[in-house]
């Protein structure tokens, strides 16, 4: 059954999964290195993901390096009044939400932005125009929106959670860590009769905010990817339809990219808000 995009002899399903695999390279159990037959393997690395996320992220850098080496209060261009929008947007939200004081926590917010942005961004390439030219090279699998790998989105939530503990105990000392493991949100009795209970609540608050400490990375990771991954999706389907897929996918693509911009905000205000409350005694 050939597929209805007049993609070649694929099926549907052949088409969609072709398009959401990844580039894959493991050690297989002699030890020697093989492509894309990595399934149930913990160490595969998503080649195509790490490719296009490091190529978007020296892109990042090249441009506002650029830019500020280029800066002219006199005369302006164009990209860089747009770049001093962008870091005057990031510098406001950062002023208005994180409360401590880090001379880290404004490049980070920028980094992240304008990287998860430009990641995310690759959402609107056509999806069959990349792959096609990957597959006319000899390369079988080419995904081009890191944001859809969870891995990626995982690392950078890794990440930020270290940056969580870092500030946690640089500002309330390794004490202070663990007593908002414990004693918070119920306060266990220090004296009386009731601090025969004290240790079950610092049990029970122990459980419940390590609980909420380990959510904050995983949810920050899976909302991108789980966003991410159905507007591509979607795309792919679009891409089904054929030539009549045209409007559909200007539609969904201006729509989408709203989605492209508040993902990649969220991703930042979320972080800039973990370590401001890890930055304040409360």
């Amino acid at each position: 059954m050939a597929s209805e995009g007049g993609h070649g002899p694929q099926t549907t399903s052949d088409y969609i999964s072709h398009h959401l695999q990844n580039l894959q390279v493991c050690k297989d159990a002699s030890g020697e290195w093989v492509w894309n037959h990595c399934a149930g393997n913990p160490l595969t690395i998503n080649v195509d993901s790490m490719f296009w996320s490091v190529l978007l992220g020296l892109l990042f850098v090249t441009l506002f390096r650029r830019v500020a080496n280029k800066s002219s209060a006199d005369k302006p261009s164009r990209f860089q009044a747009f770049v001093e929008i962008i870091v005057e947007f990031v510098d406001s939200s950062v002023k208005d939400t994180f409360h401590g004081k880090s001379r880290l926590i404004a490049p980070l917010a920028m980094t992240i932005f304008v990287w998860v942005f430009l990641m995310n961004l690759m959402d609107l390439v056509p999806v069959d125009w990349i792959p096609m030219a990957a597959g006319a090279a000899g390369v079988p699998y080419m995904k081009v929106v890191p944001t859809t790998d969870v891995n990626v989105t995982f690392g950078m939530s890794i990440a930020v959670f270290f940056l969580i503990i870092y500030y946690t105990i640089s500002n309330k000392g390794v004490l202070g860590f663990i007593g908002e493991l414990t004693l918070h949100p119920i306060a266990p009795p220090l004296k009386g009769p009731g601090i025969i209970a004290a240790p079950f609540i610092i049990a029970f608050n122990f459980i419940l905010e390590s609980v909420a400490l380990l959510a904050k990375p995983v949810s920050l990771s899976l909302r991108l990817f789980g966003n991410m991954f159905a507007g591509e999706l979607i795309f792919i389907l679009i891409a089904l339809i054929g030539w009549y897929q045209l409007p559909l996918h200007f539609g969904w693509a201006v729509f989408h990219i709203l989605i492209v911009t508040l993902q990649a905000f969220i991703f930042m205000m979320l972080t800039i808000v973990y370590l401001s409350l890890a930055s304040e005694s409360h």
